[in-house]
């Protein structure tokens, strides 16, 4: 027989204690056999909820009753914790994001999870962009504008992200740094929903906030405006709004992105399940059309390997850049 190799030992050390780590009368065999819960880390109405509702409607007839929790708070840190340490056992997941982990694991001093050890990637479900949105009072109309003014008006602008260490606050950091260190007060809200509220009654002047339905329209209504957003090219739902490569800003540019994860001892057949669930779903022209008109792009063709290196290669990529700026949450 020959010897195996230290990974292959470990690999099977955490199949046996994914196997001991599930209730009683769980099995992958039967998955699922009860309703599945799909954590959004962050509050209701944001953007997460138009990505994660609509997917866990279409698991319905695909794989059984699956209901949304919203768990807010630290950017999405919070929510994230609880997945990570549910039972491995399919029935508790995340809908993560670059913020959740990337960002947070790489600019926390003693971050609650490890965005990589411990959680499974399943599958990404959307691609999704940033955009730099204003109060309509503010007299400018494009990001070279913004600069402008925060500079004729030091320490009197304030932006903002659903959190500390965000993919928007780093955005925004960025932002400043590439403008001459700006002025510019960064305000952490409990989700991109109260962030939003508060610029729409003038709270705040400035959000970097996730593109969604509802921010597009708030824009086409002008209780917002829009000054560009993070993509290389203008979204074709919103041809009106230039990127930041047109604004002569191409550092800025981003593409975030949301999906699937399982604690990270879940075993293979209960992933490669959800994930060929998903796959499923996202390849219905209607779930494709109700995500582009968020201004969002749905991924038929992902999965949990593919999906798992582009987090690992994201993180890596990122972290030079976050210790360039200092970027810290705590």
């Amino acid at each position: 027989m020959p010897l195996l190799s230290r990974r292959q030992l470990l690999e099977r050390a955490a199949s046996g204690a994914a196997l001991l780590a599930m209730p009683r009368g769980a099995s992958a065999d039967n998955y699922p056999s009860r309703p599945i819960r799909l954590v959004i880390p962050y509050t209701a109405g944001a953007a997460g909820d138009q990505i994660g509702r609509p997917w866990a409607d279409k698991m319905e007839a695909l794989l059984g009753p699956t209901y949304v929790e919203n768990i807010g708070g630290g950017g999405g840190a919070v929510g994230s914790a609880a997945v990570a340490q549910s039972a491995p056992d399919g029935y508790s997941l995340l809908l993560g994001n670059g913020s959740t982990h990337v960002m947070i694991p790489l600019t926390s001093a003693r971050p609650a999870y490890d965005g990589i050890r411990d959680f499974r990637a399943i599958y990404r479900l959307i691609t999704s962009t940033l955009a730099f949105a204003v109060h309509p009072s503010l007299p400018v109309r494009d990001l070279q504008g913004l600069i402008a003014y925060t500079r004729a008006n030091p320490g009197t602008l304030s932006y903002g992200t659903p959190g500390v260490g965000t993919g928007n606050h780093l955005i925004g950091e960025i932002f400043k740094q590439q403008s001459g260190s700006l002025d510019l007060v960064h305000i952490p809200y409990r989700g991109m929903g109260p962030a939003t509220n508060d610029l729409i009654s003038g709270q705040i002047a400035l959000v970097i906030a996730v593109v969604s339905a509802q921010l597009l329209q708030l824009g086409e209504a002008g209780k917002i405006r829009i000054l560009a957003v993070t993509s290389e090219k203008r979204l074709s739902g919103a041809q009106e709004i230039p990127t930041v490569i047109e604004a002569g800003m191409p550092d800025l540019a981003y593409a975030g992105w949301f999906g699937l994860f399982a604690p990270k001892a879940t075993p293979d057949v209960i992933v490669d399940r959800i994930a060929g669930a998903t796959r499923l779903a996202v390849a219905d022209s209607k779930l494709q059309e109700a995500y582009r008109a968020q201004g969002l792009e749905p991924d038929a063709h992902s999965g949990p390997d593919q999906f798992q290196r582009l987090v690992e290669d994201e993180f890596f990529r990122l972290g030079p850049i976050i210790k360039s700026i200092g970027l810290k949450r705590d």
